[in-house]
């Protein structure tokens, strides 16, 4: 089986590629520009292209499949050769869709904590030696890839609701049609292509309507948008709600209350317990009873940049995650000063997506950093630039966050010098971005703040 990518440096493209490899399928691909860690991991697969750029010369009718990645334009080359070959184009969630026809389907879906929940559930199903695929959109501890693809009976998919491709605009999670799901909540994201809310939670919609005949969906309770849209939805299909599950914390771990007793958690917060009451429904779904899923969750130390620690002393930590967006801003916030009520806790978050620079979106954020102590705002004018979006002024980001806590700074230098200079004595620093605040490393000046 030949398959070629169009931008295979993509994160889940060059997973995928690597999963296919794996499979013992002929993999080629190409790109314009591949940034790390993509780069030394398709290379160390020999999947790194000989030279950058698009050239239709690699495009013949020998190859089987073509996998189309976002990043590609409608006007590649290759993808333009493709067509008058007449060869198979694939979105890569529309190719996983091919590859897992026969198995059962569990598809983990929302707005936040999706990648969490997925993680959560791979993890479990690794130590309690349950055979299965997945695709994932984070690196995890003890899996090598973030998609596998074998002959396994059942795959785990992160179902996300971007668009699948330059020439399929459908929502990623529309096309994998799951005999399993889980919606963890929805909060208006990606502007750019769901204009309004109403159109948003449309998507929602249309994906509980996928689910097979006779299947099941879990649903986190807590979030009224979804519950009301999940009563509403007259599919024939079983639904079961989830909520936080009864905790409590004891010299800075949560430990959760159960019929088997109290367990120890290497997570924390009200949206990771609420992820983990979803995710023990999904598992059993799939045959694990619940003292199985409480030992193996116990271990569970989270996804990368999900409230990821950096570093620690007796008196200072600093975690770092992903979160971007209005809701998840909130509910990591609240999650740290939760677990440190003593403590100074300093949110640092970035605007980096379309969404969150967006003047008619900033409005959203408001109080979404109102339990920090401390909170800065980090924009870059450049980034502006390059997404051609209207600009906006630190005053009117401040007005936005609607917190009197909340300083807004737009030159990395800067932000890294104020947070650099300040006593960090009986404190935690929660750093929130999908980017990297313009070339800071995290993890280097995490430990520098920690000493």
């Amino acid at each position: 089986m030949r398959v070629h990518f169009i931008a295979i440096g993509g994160s889940a493209m060059h997973n995928l590629a690597i999963a296919l490899h794996k499979k013992g399928y002929q993999v080629t691909g190409s790109d314009d520009e591949i940034f790390e860690p993509s780069k030394s991991r398709i290379a160390s697969y020999g999947l790194l292209p000989e030279k950058f750029g698009w050239d239709e010369i690699r495009i013949t009718s020998k190859i089987d499949a073509v996998i189309l990645g976002m990043h590609a334009r409608i006007d590649n080359p290759e993808l333009l050769k493709a067509q008058a070959l007449g060869l198979k184009i694939y979105s890569y969630p529309a190719y996983i869709y091919e590859q897992s026809k026969n198995k059962t389907r569990v598809v983990i879906g929302g707005s936040h904590g999706k990648t969490s929940i997925t993680a959560m559930v791979l993890h479990v199903l690794e130590k309690c030696n349950f055979d299965f695929d997945y695709m994932v959109g984070a690196q995890l501890e003890g899996f090598d890839t973030m998609v596998q693809l074998t002959d396994a009976p059942v795959i785990i998919l992160e179902g996300d609701e971007y668009l699948s491709s330059p020439i399929d605009r459908r929502p990623k999670f529309h096309l994998y049609k799951p005999h399993i799901a889980l919606i963890s909540g929805i909060a208006w994201d990606h502007i750019n292509v769901f204009p309004t809310f109403e159109n948003y939670i449309e998507q929602f919609d249309i994906f509980i309507n996928q689910i097979e005949p006779n299947g099941y969906l879990t649903y986190c309770e807590n979030d009224i948008v979804l519950k009301k849209l999940v009563i509403k939805n007259t599919s024939k299909i079983k639904k079961e709600g989830y909520s936080t599950p009864a905790n409590y914390i004891e010299k800075g771990t949560t430990f959760l209350k159960t019929e088997v007793g109290n367990i120890p958690l290497m997570v924390f917060g009200d949206h990771n317990l609420q992820n983990i009451n979803g995710a023990k429904l999904i598992c059993h779904q799939l045959g694990v009873d619940d003292a199985d899923f409480f030992k193996a969750i116990a271990t569970f130390k989270g996804a990368a940049k999900r409230l990821e620690l950096i570093a620690k002393s007796e008196t200072t930590a600093v975690y770092k995650d992903f979160a971007h967006s209005p809701s998840k801003l909130k509910a990591t916030t609240k999650a740290v000063k939760q677990q440190y009520p003593d403590r100074k806790v300093v949110a640092c978050m970035e605007l980096h997506t379309f969404s969150s620079l967006n003047k008619n979106f900033l409005k959203e954020y408001k109080n979404a950093m109102s339990d920090a102590d401390e909170a800065y705002v980090y924009y870059s004018e450049h980034t502006l630039e390059h997404k051609k979006l209207e600009h906006i002024t630190p005053t009117e980001v401040k007005n936005a966050f609607a917190s009197d806590n909340v300083e807004v700074i737009n030159d990395s230098k800067q932000l890294v010098n104020v947070l650099e200079n300040k006593n960090w004595n009986n404190s935690v620093l929660l750093l929130m971005s999908s980017g990297n605040f313009d070339g800071v490393d995290l993890n280097a000046f995490g430990e520098k703040i920690v000493g």
